[in-house]
């Protein structure tokens, strides 16, 4: 009998999240999906013949509170804002570093079969763009934690998709870049924006069966 898998997701509402749990839910390896949320999941967004989605409605400044769900074979965070949106950069840190650090950490603590997080074309801890650096020393604090199995980022450059919220630079970007596409080859491939399925689909590939 082929063994049957659990997940956890963090971060199920957003591009990625969404797509990750679709995919998740149409993937006969998995038999659950337990989503940590900040609200309800609206259930016109999931498809999940199969009722595999447990949502569960957290606090994430306690996220310790929370280790025991983390007992799963392969723990997927998609957690991220922006700086706008955040607020500030403190709270841009706290959500984008912290909160995917900790998720880290409860999965080490719980010995996950892998974990797999949703970094940014471009990571470098030494760069001079705020968000990049903080994605690339989230990169280094968790690819150099000891005892953390099979740790995987996912570098995406621009994500092609409908937000909720408007964000005129990122749309106006992408709408460049989809016009520069065509002559986007080589080095520059990778720049190409992807849609959020595409990423789903990678992370997936990225754990460990």
């Amino acid at each position: 009998m082929q063994k049957k898998y659990q997940a956890i997701v963090i971060g199920s509402t957003g591009l990625v999240g969404k797509a990750l749990v679709n995919q998740l839910c149409q993937d006969e390896r998995y038999e659950s999906i337990t989503c940590l949320v900040r609200a309800p999941l609206a259930n016109v967004d999931y498809h999940d013949p199969m009722q595999k989605i447990k949502a569960l409605v957290i606090d994430f400044d306690a996220l310790q509170d929370y280790q025991g769900y983390f007992s799963v074979d392969h723990v997927y965070c998609c957690l991220g804002t922006t700086l706008k949106s955040a607020g500030s950069k403190r709270a841009f840190r706290r959500v984008d570093f912290e909160f995917v650090h900790v998720c880290a950490q409860l999965a080490r603590a719980q010995r996950a079969k892998s974990f797999v997080w949703i970094s940014s074309l471009g990571a470098d801890a030494k760069s001079k763009n705020f968000y990049l650096r903080v994605k690339g020393e989230l990169e280094n604090a968790i690819l150099t934690m000891p005892q953390l199995s099979n740790a995987a980022a996912v570098r995406p450059p621009l994500l092609d998709g409908v937000r909720k919220e408007h964000r005129p630079g990122e749309a106006f970007a992408l709408k460049v870049l989809k016009i520069l596409g065509p002559i986007m080859k080589g080095p520059l491939e990778k720049y190409r924006p992807v849609r959020p399925a595409q990423v789903a689909h990678q992370m997936i590939g990225l754990q460990v069966f």
